[in-house]
């Protein structure tokens, strides 16, 4: 697997599923298998059989981050807004409106909430674009005309 680009807050957020999962989930799902184990027989006890599930799921999850978490390369987006780089916030102008994005990892986009990726074709469009840029877009409605007003 190779290293992934992404942002300091998509950083964060996994270290926080990572820690809630190894720490506080892990315990509940141990609890749960004990109080199960005390019902007796095991081959015909379903909460154990669900909390087992639960385990191996959640084990699967924490193994996945720390080969994620190992595995990515956070940028660092604090030097100039020159152009459009990995975790910039654009603004740019389409049909007389300002839209605000900011450019974030495939597993970090949120397009509801502006978030959109990298390898999207918004992304890939604004990646290395400087103020002032217009650009046209292939977009799921047609090409979109975008000029880019801001870059913070």
């Amino acid at each position: 697997m190779s290293d992934q680009i992404i942002t300091q807050e998509g950083y964060d957020k996994l270290q926080d599923e990572f820690n809630h999962l190894s720490t506080v989930k892990r315990r509940e799902i141990a609890e749960r298998i004990e109080r199960a184990k005390d019902l007796g027989d095991l081959s015909e006890n379903a909460e154990y059989s669900e909390a087992k599930d639960a385990q191996a799921l959640n084990e699967g999850r924490v193994l996945e981050l720390i080969n994620m978490l190992k595995n990515v390369t956070v940028v660092d987006n604090s030097g100039g807004h020159e152009e459009v780089t990995m975790g910039s916030h654009v603004t740019v102008k389409s049909d007389g409106k300002e839209k605000s994005y900011t450019l974030v990892s495939f597993n970090e986009a949120d397009p509801l909430n502006g978030k959109i990726s990298n390898e999207s074709p918004l992304g890939v469009a604004f990646l290395g674009k400087k103020k002032g840029a217009v650009l046209k877009v292939e977009t799921p409605r047609g090409q979109v005309e975008y000029k880019i007003v801001k870059i913070d």
